[in-house]
């Protein structure tokens, strides 16, 4: 078995860069990278890559010992088939820890052919800290680490406008370049960095916010003797991912131009307002999630692959997307109907093990953002309520109970609201504890005992889940 580098390979000539990319984790390696490689490939764009660690731990050592070479294993359900596939991502040029190498850090501002800033530093990443200052090497966040790179390049080109960059963020956050570049201005004040690097900012660079979607387990560890065994090399970066692959951009016509995915068959859209697809996933894809979960468990089962195929639960999360949350959104029923038939083609990917008590987590927060909506505006258009959005809603509040049919329940979240939640059960009473529980604002946002009847479905679910079970009881709650 050879070592991987490009020696072995002969792959020794290297894309120019023209993307820094800030994060060297398993999402950016099989989503980013793997998008520019179709780029690469297929239109000639010609973009090499360099990779800054954001953290003061991480892999860039390793990503360097292999050359910036790892494996790409995408799994999955396509049009009912299960389809496989691997493939060498080369476009990585070099990485670079800003901890040890700093100077190597401010010298990609000075690269001519830079044109992009992507990033993925987690959700927690694009934060404000007030005690990064401008001469530490580095500063600890990544907004004050790119505002230093920002500020070198402004520097080095003299403030040249056509040497402003692209910045693409992929942080898992609503507005996350606005968010990026409102702390990247507020770092401009506290260092005075001067007004004619902030209209710099401002003028030469733009901002982009994005909508990220794929699933990546990353590293299969307890499989790697089955994925080295299809390889001639020992890859210890290889990266496994699902087929599913969609991001949304928003930008111009411009945007377009530098940055041609409508040549590729690669799902990126480039469009004007990103919040009507982030609305779509949301409530379709998370929104079944979060839907399916305490009702699936409380059923009995574990993974969602095994929800969405079961006779009873898998045809109830159907009818909970088709004609209860679809029938609220605004877009082209075909294409919702599209994407959710593709979201049920992920959700039965044999390649991905997904427990459902591992998306258990603040499950109450979660039903607020991504299922009340979906319940409430039903309720709005067709003045009756949801009767599976309802079921669903009455099994979320029985597994904060704790336990169900002598078994504990994987319940985690807030201890407050844990705690808060198993002493609303205490009472006993089905009634009082649908009163007291949809009338906590705090947990929805509003008092959901003011909804028509709302209260009374909930108390009657209730009863009817500790009489009958989950099957039983929806039969009867569905024919009241």
């Amino acid at each position: 078995m050879i070592v991987l580098n490009r020696a072995n390979l002969g792959l020794e000539e290297k894309h120019p860069i023209k993307i820094v990319q800030f994060g060297e984790g398993n999402f950016l390696r099989a989503f980013v990278d793997y998008a520019v490689q179709k780029l690469n490939q297929e239109v000639d764009f010609d973009a090499g890559i360099a990779v800054v660690q954001p953290i003061d731990r991480g892999m860039v050592t390793m990503l360097n010992d292999q050359d910036g070479l790892y494996t790409l294993f995408t799994k999955g359900i396509k049009d009912g088939r299960e389809v496989e596939k691997k493939e060498l991502i080369t476009n990585i040029v070099k990485g670079i820890d800003p901890y040890t190498h700093f100077q190597d850090f401010l010298d990609l501002a000075k690269e001519e052919q830079l044109q992009f800033i992507i990033s993925n530093t987690t959700e927690a990443g694009i934060a404000y800290v007030a005690s990064d200052a401008r001469d530490m090497t580095p500063p600890s966040s990544y907004p004050a680490k790119l505002t230093v790179l920002l500020h070198e390049r402004y520097q080095y080109f003299n403030g040249a406008e056509e040497k402003g960059l692209t910045i693409i963020p992929c942080e898992l956050i609503n507005f996350n370049s606005d968010t990026l570049k409102k702390i990247i201005l507020d770092y401009i004040d506290l260092w005075k960095l001067g007004e004619g690097f902030k209209n710099w900012v401002l003028n030469a660079c733009t901002f982009h916010n994005t909508l990220v979607d794929r699933i990546v387990p990353g590293y299969p560890r307890d499989q790697i003797e089955a994925y080295n065994a299809q390889l001639d090399y020992e890859d210890k970066l290889l990266v496994s991912a699902e087929t599913f692959f969609l991001w949304v951009i928003e930008g111009d016509e411009r945007l377009k131009e530098k940055l041609p995915f409508h040549k590729t068959d690669l799902d990126v859209k480039i469009v004007k307002d990103m919040q009507p697809f982030r609305t779509r996933k949301v409530r379709i894809l998370n929104g079944a999630h979060t839907a399916m979960v305490p009702f699936s468990i409380l059923y009995g089962n574990q993974t969602v692959k095994e929800s969405v195929d079961e006779k009873f639960t898998g045809p109830f999360i159907q009818s909970v997307v088709f004609d209860e949350i679809i029938p609220t959104l605004d877009m082209d029923k075909k294409e919702l109907e599209a994407f959710a038939e593709a979201v049920f083609d992920r959700f039965r990917n044999p390649f991905i093990k997904h427990q459902l008590s591992s998306i258990a987590l603040n499950s109450i927060s979660k039903f607020k953002v991504r299922v009340l909506p979906s319940l409430l505006e039903f309720v709005k258009r067709k003045n009756s309520l949801p009767v599976h959005l309802v079921f669903a809603f009455a099994c979320l509040i029985r597994f904060y109970k704790g336990n169900f049919e002598g078994k504990e329940l994987p319940v985690n979240d807030d201890p407050e609201i844990v705690a808060e939640m198993k002493g609303i059960w205490q009472s006993g009473n089905y009634n009082t504890i649908a009163e007291k529980v949809l009338s906590k604002a705090e947990y929805w946002g509003e008092d959901l005992t003011q909804v028509n009847d709302l209260k009374n479905h909930i108390a009657k679910a209730l009863q009817l889940i500790d009489e009958n079970g989950i099957k039983e009881s929806f039969i009867a709650f569905k024919n009241m």
